[in-house]
């Protein structure tokens, strides 16, 4: 979410509502500050009052990383715009070449994408699978061709395609 806060843009990360003892009810949020870039914590107050910032969705196309800049093409227009690995945080872990999404601007700027709920993603690299394994709640480290690292099931194999929340970055099935 894109809020405007005391005159300045922050995209939000986090959001925590606390009702501490007998005393009145806040909401904790983690967010970074589009202009400098800087990672705060606020408590806001029932008193606080925020302006969600309206976002433009367009459907387009990831292609490419390249020195830390992601490439992406509108799928109509077949323009191109970047975005930095700052600017997509921890969702390059979810970037695979020519995937469809949908990137969010802001007043004509590329602001952020918008990620589906999963997706489906190859294990490149996991420990071997126990005979006889079935589904409990021991599981096992694999890393993703995207680089993510995720704990799967014991009888999870190599070159498996898996499904990924992508909220949380949990294992959810096999695909």
């Amino acid at each position: 979410m894109l809020i405007k806060f005391e005159g300045k843009l922050f995209s939000v990360f986090r959001t925590e509502h606390r009702t501490p003892g007998n005393k009145r009810g806040f909401v904790q949020a983690k967010m970074r500050n589009l202009d400098s870039g800087a990672m705060i914590d606020y408590k806001f107050a029932s008193e606080n009052f925020v302006e969600k910032v309206a976002l433009d969705d367009q459907e387009m196309e990831f292609l490419y990383e390249d020195s830390g800049l992601y490439y992406f093409m509108n799928t109509e227009t077949y323009e191109q715009i970047h975005l930095t690995r700052e600017d997509l945080g921890d969702q390059i872990l979810y970037l695979l070449p020519n995937s469809p999404l949908k990137v969010r601007f802001y007043e004509g700027r590329p602001f952020n994408i918008d990620l589906p709920s999963s997706m489906d993603l190859k294990v490149v690299e996991t420990e071997p699978s126990i005979k006889g394994a079935t589904v409990t709640n021991v599981t096992k480290p694999a890393k993703l061709e995207t680089g993510l690292v995720v704990q799967v099931p014991p009888f999870i194999k190599e070159g498996e395609t898996i499904r990924v929340n992508t909220t949380d970055g949990t294992y959810q099935s096999r695909a």
